[in-house]
């Protein structure tokens, strides 16, 4: 058993029930999530040891939220408690050509708080394998930012392996800095980077023109841009897309590419996928099946195909996490996409 560390944000997930309309309905739905909570729970599903680390406010949001995550199998012990506020966000569920909505309340929480020195990350790191983190975690707050550099140069020190998604959120970048000021700086301590085209121009400031605008993608030239992030770091190993195409908000089709140092270069099966259910959560997904398959020695094609097939099934999962097991996924994988009642 292989053991993984995240580090982010849990939020208070509200949701309107099927796909009603935040303005047109008087019930909301209250569940948790967050990015690397969503990678966190989806290792822990696969069978690997996976702990959680994040602050949380000390009243019985708190509480609900680490009795969520113990549900789940996630290690909970590193978490710190504050007198600051949960996070929130609300998303509505789109359909046909209504997309989906999510509206963040994020400003002042416990995590946004954090700063170097709140965690004891030799003991938190002891045995890690892996570390995980995503681009949203430095994008909160100054402070945040810079404990999340501690972590990076701690798992440096005791050669870790770290995987982060950059995960470029607009809305999110509010305390004085964008992320092409931040991120680089990031970027030296990844191992395995997960990142689209968005992601790399908005938080690297590199340039790729793959066709995702205009509903067509380009899947080789990706490995353009792979070579471009690995050259201009030497420390990253593999680049990561999850690749969406988005027909409808009921409609994506779904499928990844996976880049090594030396040109080593795979393309996933596509997935058309209808009917979805919940597409929130689909990139930690990826994330999630992408770290355990890396851990469990897969072949490079493997891993791809594994990574994909775990965020497809997602989909067709309410609620942020992903809760399918190794034997769906590569099921999946393989090729049985039939969705016959299991007996």
């Amino acid at each position: 058993m292989k053991k993984v560390v995240t580090f982010g944000e849990l939020m208070l997930r509200i949701t309107p029930p099927g796909r009603e309309m935040i303005l047109q309905t008087p019930n909301m739905v209250c569940t948790f999530g967050g990015a690397e909570a969503n990678v966190a729970v989806a290792v822990s599903a696969y069978g690997d040891e996976a702990k959680f680390v994040t602050a949380l406010p000390k009243n019985d949001l708190g509480r609900a939220a680490v009795n969520e995550l113990r549900r789940f199998g996630l290690d909970t012990s590193a978490i710190r408690f504050s007198d600051k506020r949960l996070g929130l966000y609300f998303t509505e569920t789109g359909s046909n050509m209504r997309p989906s909505k999510v509206i963040y309340d994020r400003d002042n929480t416990a995590i946004a708080a954090v700063k170097p020195g709140d965690f004891d990350w030799d003991a938190i790191l002891a045995d890690a394998d892996w570390f995980h983190v995503t681009g949203i975690t430095p994008a909160l707050s100054e402070s945040l930012c810079e404990a999340t550099i501690e972590a990076l140069k701690k798992c440096k020190e005791k050669g870790i392996t770290v995987s982060c998604d950059l995960n470029y959120r607009k809305k999110l970048w509010k305390w004085g800095k964008e992320p092409i000021e931040v991120m680089p700086e990031i970027a030296k301590y990844i191992d395995i980077m997960i990142a689209n085209e968005e992601d790399c121009q908005k938080c690297l400031g590199i340039k790729m023109e793959t066709g995702v605008d205009s509903g067509k993608l380009n899947t080789e030239m990706y490995k353009d841009l792979a070579k471009i992030v690995m050259d201009t770091y030497p420390n990253v190993k593999a680049l990561a897309v999850s690749l969406r195409e988005s027909v409808s908000a009921d409609h994506n089709n779904w499928s990844g590419v996976l880049a090594f140092r030396d040109g080593d270069f795979h393309i996933s099966r596509k997935y058309s996928i209808t009917n979805i259910v919940d597409r929130i959560g689909g990139g930690d997904s990826f994330g999630g099946g992408l770290i355990y398959a890396c851990l469990s020695d897969m072949d490079a094609q493997s891993i791809i195909e594994f990574a994909v097939a775990a965020s497809c099934l997602k989909h067709s999962v309410e609620g942020d996490f992903n809760m399918v097991s190794v034997d769906e996924v590569k099921k999946l994988a393989g090729g049985d996409a039939s969705g016959r009642v299991q007996r």
